[in-house]
């Protein structure tokens, strides 16, 4: 099966840091992640923002006061998924370390993740969704070598 065609905009805010999370992010690796995970051509923009930025858009787009790991921002599904990907550095330093996984994996499945929602699927509308998503996600990440993230 070949591979979705990616236009990729990767942006790192001024975060601390920033060395190791360029590192984790490589501009090829980031393509090979979202482009595992793309069933349709695609313009995405990653965005690495600290705890400050990722608080402000986390509250002004769902009025959630604190700094999530991805936020995802979906313009359009077909025939060309356009979207933004906002990746919270410390949280997902801060969450990696917690999990016992590289900084690199948990990327990994964070950008999957977004990239996934960008294409419509959604873990909080019901318990199969959030199943099928999931699985989803699993899929994907054993084909990029990763195990498991939810065991």
């Amino acid at each position: 099966m070949a591979l979705s065609q990616l236009q990729l905009s990767l942006q790192f805010a001024d975060i601390p840091y920033a060395a190791r999370h360029r590192k984790a992010l490589a501009r090829h690796t980031v393509a090979r992640c979202l482009r595992h995970a793309l069933t349709h051509d695609a313009e995405i923009t990653v965005r690495v923002v600290g705890l400050d930025e990722g608080r402000a858009l986390n509250h002004n787009y769902r009025k959630k006061d604190y700094a999530t790991n991805v936020l995802t921002f979906n313009y359009a599904q077909s025939p060309v998924v356009m979207a933004d990907l906002v990746l919270c550095a410390p949280v997902i330093a801060q969450e990696a370390k917690e999990q016992g996984k590289t900084l690199a994996a948990h990327y990994t499945h964070l950008l999957v993740h977004g990239c996934l929602h960008a294409q419509g699927w959604d873990h909080e509308t019901s318990l199969a969704d959030a199943q099928a998503m999931e699985a989803r996600e699993v899929a994907i990440l054993a084909g990029l070598g990763l195990a498991n993230p939810y065991r």
